[in-house]
């Protein structure tokens, strides 16, 4: 019997599959945006550009990606949707065409000081594996080699059944070596604290003697201590015995009764190695981190010298090198040392770990090493790291959501990025990419322009197309994408210079220089070349020194931008002292909240698995005061009015008449020095773009008091068009008699620059060293340096 075979006659080409090549957008309202509608080509690189604010998160991740990774969630069955967390369906009418997005952001990695750049990677455990097969001597599973795992050790009485009915007790014994080094508990520090800076003895503790953050005594702090009975509240600390001293201070958990209520009271040391160092320090809010740092000494385990590991850990070796020195080595050289590994036994192991340690030289990190604490990561480098493991990933047809890649990138890795940009898209993946840099947008198969000006100014699709139509195109971006800035001919003299002598942290090789005082001087090099390990090193920690750095400000929904900059402080005193009432009124998250919504403004309502349901506060209309509150004015307007203004408007506000406010005028001002005139004041922080949290962040640093101003990549988040306006004022802090040092890679501050400090020629052991410095004319003249090169071919332009 013959079956005749069925020959289809469409060409490949025509197939109807082939006719899904876009992602339709129709009606998305997401925060700013106003009805865009919009066609994405898949499989092509799409760059989305436009002022910060000017909607373009809101469009591709808080829209695209977000449904996305909303509808894979609901994928899984109901239980298991029960432990992931539950996305709304963004406001949009229409969406076709999905993928599978993965996102690849800005977010610094977990703070978790125990989290290294190894252990966020899966290099450590490649590692482990592997020394747990070749160490010699050998001393147990991977477990035995991870910081991660005590030592448990445990004997006592064991039950065994011997046939039918017949036990006996035997004694055994237990035993579990980790890899965790006893002392430090595999942090690789200890920490001594300094007594004088939790209490002023002189003082009772009903005094305030405690001058901890937070130990305030008329709250329940207050309340425990006294209702424990352990010391005399009213007696000076000094006048403790051994045993009150002790209780206050290192007392273990005890339960106690306190006004009926069972509590657990511990000494004030236990508690604050809980809640304040379990956490990497640079991740504290700022006043917390002061404290640490005043109250708290950091120093090197004596016991494991640093490497978190046990003594047995530390003994086993691959051809004379333990796992601790292979962490420390730079990634660069790891990669050379674990392909002259030849052992057949774990050859798929060794392809592997080759595979993801060559990956981190391919993307312009191999100058790391796997030890580095992941919370010290740039934003720029914390990205790169997450992209990782999607460089050799077998999957296709993915798309893939980029924030920004460029961010922290020298001119030089910026080409290599966009290498692994078209990589990623010729294995047939959709990439969209957020970016501000021209370099980045000329690599673009589609443009996607928003705009034309940020929060609600913006929020419409400008320009969509081909890149050359942007450039002929009459928006904000087209207009400024062959901007090209010249160097500067006449530059400021120095008043004086800031001395470094010998700078040997991290990778910087006995570093010698003078860093001019009373100008704008700019430090370049290539990511890796040691310009943070010299600032942070050998100029932050010296007095009048002022470090506005990349951290992320942290704020709940409830956080504005008034509560932030502290400029809600003087409206809410002017509101009382207009009306004779107290300022807790004015404030949502006080006296004056609506009952209702407890001044969030929003009722929440949880419906187990499925998408929590945000609902406007039917009492307060969305106000987040109580009605009374609303009924007192102050120049005509009630406080809910006044968070409603933008920071432009509420500027003319509070700067005449009966509004008349010099403490927020002030605040506003700087606001709109730093081109967030657009923003409204009680817009919640979780809105705002990366690039407005660090202008925001920016403008509350600004005020606090010093006379040298160190900005670490402050052109972060900008759009083209706003960098002239970071420049005018920069010029204007230098004007007021500052000294202004910003670490930069934007050839615009380059060219502005009154002297140009360039480290390098590489990144990690082949950088740290100065390669340049003078004014940026003699930079572009002598071309010497990889910096010079680009610099002179971005001014030529």
């Amino acid at each position: 019997m013959t079956i005749a075979a069925s020959t289809d006659t469409q060409s490949p080409a025509s197939h109807v599959a082939d006719t899904h090549d876009l992602i339709r957008v129709q009606g998305a309202r997401e925060n700013n945006l106003k009805d865009v509608s919009i066609e994405i080509p898949k499989r092509r690189l799409t760059v989305f550009t436009g002022v910060s604010g000017s909607g373009k998160s809101s469009l591709v991740f808080a829209t695209i990606a977000a449904e996305s990774q909303r509808m894979i969630n609901e994928t899984y069955s109901a239980f298991v949707q029960g432990f992931m967390p539950s996305l709304a369906r963004p406001d949009v009418d229409v969406l076709e065409g999905l993928t599978t997005a993965i996102i690849v952001d800005q977010e610094r990695m977990g703070s978790n000081p125990r989290s290294t750049v190894g252990t966020a990677t899966d290099a450590n455990a490649m590692l482990r594996i592997l020394f747990s097969r070749l160490g010699h001597p050998h001393i147990g599973s991977p477990n035995a080699y991870s910081f991660n795992v005590p030592t448990v050790k445990a004997s006592g009485a064991i039950t065994v059944e011997r046939g039918e009915g017949k036990t006996k007790t035997e004694k055994a014994s237990f035993n579990r070596l980790g890899g965790m080094c006893s002392r430090c508990e595999g942090m690789g520090s200890v920490n001594d604290f300094d007594l004088t800076a939790l209490y002023d003895d002189t003082k009772s503790l009903s005094e305030g003697a405690l001058t901890i953050p937070g130990y305030t005594m008329d709250g329940w702090y207050g309340r425990i201590f006294s209702g424990s009975g352990f010391f005399n509240m009213d007696k000076p600390i000094a006048k403790f015995t051994k045993k009150e001293l002790h209780d206050l201070l290192y007392r273990e958990p005890t339960k106690i009764k306190v006004e009926g209520i069972n509590l657990t009271y511990e000494g004030v040391i236990p508690k604050i190695q809980k809640s304040m160092l379990s956490k990497d320090v640079d991740a504290l809010q700022p006043h917390i981190r002061a404290f640490v740092e005043r109250a708290i000494t950091f120093t090197t385990c004596p016991e494991c010298e640093g490497t978190r590991l046990s003594p047995e850990a530390r003994s086993s070796k691959i051809k004379g090198k333990s796992i601790a020195d292979v962490c420390t080595m730079q990634i660069s050289d790891l990669a050379e040392w674990i392909r002259d590994l030849d052992e057949p036994s774990v050859a798929p192991l060794l392809k592997g770990l080759q595979h993801l340690l060559d990956s981190f030289a391919e993307i312009g990190l191999g100058y790391l090493s796997l030890d580095r604490p992941a919370g010290t990561l740039s934003g720029g480098e914390a990205q790169r790291t997450k992209m990782i493991r999607h460089l050799g990933s077998s999957l296709t047809d993915i798309t893939y959501v980029f924030d920004e890649p460029t961010i922290g990138l020298h001119p030089h890795d910026i080409e290599r990025m966009n290498q692994l940009l078209l990589q990623l898209r010729d294995k047939g993946n959709t990439v969209l990419v957020v970016e501000h840099k021209p370099e980045t947008i000329a690599i673009a198969d589609h443009v996607v322009d928003l705009g034309p000006g940020a929060g609600t100014g913006g929020g419409t699709v400008c320009y969509e197309g081909q890149l050359e139509g942007l450039r002929g195109s009459d928006t904000i971006t087209g207009r400024h994408l062959d901007d090209r800035a010249a160097i500067k001919e006449n530059v400021r003299s120095a008043s004086g210079n800031l001395e470094i002598r010998g700078a040997s942290t991290n990778n910087l090789k006995n570093v010698d220089v003078d860093i001019p005082l009373g100008v704008l001087c700019v430090l370049t090099g290539v990511a890796g070349s040691g310009k943070s390990s010299l600032i942070h090193g050998s100029v932050a920690k010296r007095d009048g020194v002022l470090v506005i750095d990349q951290g992320a400000i942290r704020g709940s929904r409830r956080s504005n931008p008034a509560t932030y900059t502290g400029l809600l402080e003087p409206i809410r005193k002017a509101f009382a002292k207009a009306n004779g009432v107290k300022p807790a009124l004015f404030s949502s998250n006080s006296e004056g909240a609506c009952p209702t919504c407890n001044g969030a403004g929003v009722i929440y309502t949880d419906l187990g698995v499925m998408a929590t349901v945000e609902s406007t506060c039917e009492e307060c209309d969305g106000k987040r005061f109580q009605v009374s509150v609303l009924e007192y004015k102050l120049g005509n307007r009630n406080i809910a009015e006044v968070l409603a203004m933008s920071v432009d408007e509420a500027e003319g506000f509070f700067s005449e008449g009966e509004a008349r406010t010099p403490a927020a005028h002030k605040i506003l001002d700087r606001l709109a020095d730093v081109g967030l005139g657009y923003l409204t004041l009680g817009q919640p922080l979780t809105t705002l773009s990366g690039g407005e949290r660090q202008r925001l962040k920016l403008a509350t640093q600004m005020s606090e008091k010093g006379d040298i101003y160190i900005l670490d990549e402050p052109t972060t988040g900008l759009h083209l068009a706003d960098v002239q306006n970071l420049l005018g004022m920069l010029d204007r802090l230098v004007a007021s008699g500052k000294s202004v040092i910003v670490i930069e890679h934007h050839q615009a501050v380059m060219a502005h620059a009154d002297w140009i400090i360039d480290l390098g020629p590489g990144a990690g052991h082949d950088g740290g060293k100065i390669v340049f410095a003078g004014t940026p004319a003699e930079l572009v003249a002598e071309k010497s340096t990889l910096t010079g090169k680009h610099l002179a071919a971005y001014v030529a332009k």
